[in-house]
Formats: C-alpha cells, structure tokens, sequence
C-alpha cells in the first residue's frame, strides 16, 4: 500500500496508556515535522465530541487530534459504540448513529463495517505522512479473535509496526507483556517493534535489570520506561479513568469552591468539567451518596446516555430527594444534556427511544417538560449568552456541540438563556437552555460551555457570593485551551525523555519530514 507509514500502540489490557502514549507522539512527531493523524477503527466510550460537519467521535481520538495541532475528523475514530444499557450500545458509524444493537447482533453487523475501516483510514493515509493507530483493550483476547477489528486486524490492514504497551503499576508487567507476545501468531509478533513499560513508580534505573529480563526472554527492544505521572492534565474518556477520580479526591482549604457532579450509572461527557479541575478555585468532586450533597456550593447533574434510567436510578437511591433539599436550601443546581433534561417536571418517550418506561417524573426543579426524539441533534454551536442567568453578559458569544435526542420546553416561568446563531455553519436563532427566576436552576444542551473562559469565570464568581467565599487565584486571563496545549507539551517533554523516539521513527522506516 502507498501513502503514510503507520505506527501502533497495542495494549496487554485496559487502561495501560495506549491513548495516553498515541497522544504523546501525535504530540512529538508534529513537532517533528511530519503531517501527522491518529486512528482508532473502533471505539467504546459515552465521552463523545461533535466535529465541525456534525459527526460524533470519541474523546481519545480528538485529544490526539489536538495534540497533533489538526482539526478532528469522524474518520480517525469511524465506529464509536455507546453503551446504552449492560447488554446493548448505539453504534456510531461515521459520526451517525445507525440504531442499538445487542452484542450479538452487533458482531453480526461488524462484517459491513470492514470496507467502512478501511475507507476512513486510506483517506487518512492519503492526507499524512503517519499515523498513529490505538488499539483496544487486550490486543489477544482469544476468544474475541475471529471478530476482531481493531488490533491486529487493523495492523494487518495499515500495514503497522506495532509497540506492546503494559502497565507496570497494576503489577504482573513480565507475564502481561510476555505472556501477550506469545500468545501471537508469528506472523503477528513480526510485527511488534518494542515494548514500552508505563506508569513506573520510583526511579526507571531499578528496574534496568527487568529490562534485560523482557529482552532476553522475548527477542523484543524495551524502547522505553515511562514513569507514572499525576501532574498532567488530560482529557479522559471511560469509566476506570473516572474511577479513579472518585478515588483520587482529596482535601482543599475551606475558601476552595466545592463543586459536586453527579455520578450517575450511564454518565456521558464528563469531559464538560475537565476546566473545572484545572481551576486551582475549585474543587470538583464526583458522588454517589446522598448524604455527601450538603458538603457542596453547587452541583452539577452531568449528560447521560439513557437518562431516563438515570432519572429512574436518582429516585431509587435517593439522590433524586437529595437534589430537591439541597436546591430548597439555597444550592445551585446545574444541569447539562440529559442532567437538563432530568431538571424538569416530566420526560417522555413515546417512541421508546432511551428505555421501555414511556413516561418519568423530572425532579421539578425547572419549570418545563422533555419528549424524547428519534432524531439525533449532532451539532456544533455557537451561541450569544443571554441576561436571564444572574452572571450572564448579554450579547456574549460562547462555543460548544450539542449531542441529544430530546427536547425541552418551558412551562413559563423558566426563561432562555442562551439563543444559537450557528449551527454547523448555517445561520440560525434559536432560544437554548433555561433558568428558574432564581437564578440558582438553570440548564443546558450545550456541550463544552464551561470551557469558555469568561462565562466560566463569571459562574465560578456567582457562585463564592452565593456560599459567601472570596474567588482568588486564577485571573480573567486565564485560557483553558493555552492550559491544554501546555499539557501536550508537557506529555511530549516527559515521553522524549524516557522513550527511544528516533528507535519509533526507525522502526516505521519513514524518511525525514516534509517542509510544512
């Protein structure tokens, strides 16, 4: 095949830093010089993006594609499935849903989307002088072979060299790597051009003799000990990674604004509060239980992939009471995407869209009511913010996407907040979100908005009065998406200094960059 060469990160399981390491060298070889794309024929995750042409896309792909320096594209992720429930997912093809599927009606499905794979990447491959391709989970699930798309199949496809990831700070690095060498094919291990061991705690010179062990018994280059790093901030798309921030909290002064989001069962696009968890004037927890709400200055109820069995979950355990109480006494309440939706006083779903449960009643706390639609909105957006929230700067133009498949209208007392002028380039008007008279409900379809630097600000500040805190640390100036490109650097800096990048670049046998 001509066209770009192609570089893969294939894992000994989940979340073993292939995402992290493939966005680390979009990072490095677009500072190389090369014209550089990720690839991940499919992908499973409710942290979505919406692109500029309306397609949806996971989250990992488009932080690859930010650290590249291009604008992200539905082909560099073509299959992203969402789980719905915990035994089906939408599937995404080309950034469009085309329905739910079971698991085993899905595999059935997967044999059309072959061609679809292979189209997305040899338009990719036709643009670029590399790409840089994740693969998923485990890369020799052997039952899992036979309908296999995304790992080897996929380094058959491209054409790889290939870099077996392991993590060593779960334990067991020599029978993970080892052991998932061996269980490839021949074929398959000509492929594998080295080995990276990742997330090593403590100094990389002790575990010089472990290097030698993986060498010795395999045939296979170490090309590099990466150490386990917590002062980097990215973005992240699945369920172990948020896990782990539920895990991770810990202790802020008593100035700090005390922001709660909502765990919810089928949370989605938690990356809305990524900028909150830069600000060192926040602190931003996500929880479970009840009995914690009353520790926050407000709460954020975040999107869902199926929100009426959330809604259905937050009365169940009680959740849905303690929102109620906590707004009664004076707390904000934000909701966002399907968090908006579960604000109001009902949602509908006659066509039977999200669940079987055809009616739910809202948690009443926004003066409106939601029907769900068969019609997906994939949009991005931009919008003028409006003088119905009490920090709202009228006239102020934010940006952000909208993924949703309801719709929500007021019942009177809740006003617009915000009207959309664009929506994938076209002109509009459209009145958006709602607040109560308050001020201290209000909710929105729009994704990302919080990454708006002012109207963030401007939240963050409404809120310190409300709790009587004084705001402090961060200026206006301060730029989520300068703090981004930083944390790409940053990644780059630390995976230079402990990887064999020239050993990648020879491995793939790709010549010196083009001039750009």
């Amino acid at each position: 095949m001509s066209g770009a060469k192609s570089i893969m990160f294939l894992g000994t399981g989940s979340d073993v830093g292939k995402s992290v390491l493939a966005a680390a060298f979009c990072r490095i070889f677009r500072d190389e010089g090369y014209r550089v794309a990720p690839f991940k024929a499919q992908n499973m995750a409710l942290n979505s993006f919406i692109t500029a042409q309306g397609g949806e896309m996971g989250r990992a792909q488009v932080v690859q594609a930010e650290a590249a320096g291009i604008e992200p594209h539905v082909d560099m992720n073509p299959i992203l499935l969402k789980p719905t429930s915990q035994m089906g997912s939408q599937v995404i093809v080309l950034g469009k849903a085309v329905g739910n599927f079971s698991a085993a009606s899905y595999y059935d499905y997967k044999k059309e989307l072959v061609s679809v794979v292979r189209g997305a990447f040899e338009r990719l491959r036709a643009q670029n002088d590399l790409i840089v391709i994740e693969g998923a989970g485990s890369a020799v699930e052997l039952n899992l072979k036979q309908h296999d798309l995304v790992n080897m199949a996929m380094a058959d496809m491209a054409d790889a060299r290939c870099i077996l990831v392991g993590d060593i700070d779960r334990g067991g690095i020599f029978a993970s790597l080892l052991g998932s060498y061996s269980l490839l094919s021949p074929c398959e291990r000509e492929r594998i051009v080295g080995f990276i061991v990742n997330k090593l705690r403590g100094d990389p010179r002790l575990f010089d003799e472990g290097v030698k062990i993986l060498e010795e018994r395999s045939g296979v280059p170490v090309l590099g000990v990466v150490p386990y790093f917590k002062d980097i901030s990215l973005p992240q798309e699945d369920s172990v990674a948020l896990g782990a921030k539920m895990t991770a909290q810990s202790g802020q002064s008593q100035e700090t604004i005390r922001i709660g989001v909502v765990r919810l069962p089928f949370i989605s696009n938690y990356t809305d509060f990524d900028p909150f968890e830069s600000d060192p004037r926040v602190s931003l927890v996500y929880f479970e239980k009840p009995s914690e709400i009353f520790g926050f200055d407000a709460v954020i109820i975040p999107g869902s992939k199926n929100t009426i069995e959330d809604l259905d979950a937050l009365r169940k355990t009680g959740m849905a009471d303690a929102l109620s109480a906590f707004y009664k006494s004076g707390g904000v309440v934000v909701g966002l995407c399907g968090g908006y939706q579960m604000m109001g006083s009902v949602v509908r779903d006659p066509h039977g869209v999200e669940s079987a449960i055809k009616l739910i009643p809202g948690l009443g706390l926004l003066d409106m009511e939601t029907e769900m639609y068969l019609e997906k909105t994939t949009s991005q957006v931009e919008a003028l913010s409006m003088a119905t929230l009490p920090f709202g700067l009228a006239g102020e133009v934010l940006c952000g996407y909208e993924i949703h498949m309801g719709r929500s209208l007021s019942g009177g007392i809740a006003k617009p907040i915000f009207k959309i002028v664009r929506r994938e380039a076209k002109a509009v008007e459209i009145e958006e979100g709602l607040c109560q008279p308050d001020g201290r409900a209000w909710g929105t379809y729009i994704h990302g908005v919080f990454d708006n630097d002012s109207f963030r600000n401007r939240f963050i500040e409404d809120v310190a009065r409300r709790c009587g805190k004084p705001v402090c640390g961060v200026s206006d100036s301060f730029s989520f998406r300068l703090f981004k490109e930083e944390q790409y650097d940053r990644l780059a800096q630390v995976v230079r200094n402990h990887v064999d990048v020239a050993g990648v670049l020879d491995a793939v046998r790709i010549g010196k960059a083009k001039a750009r």
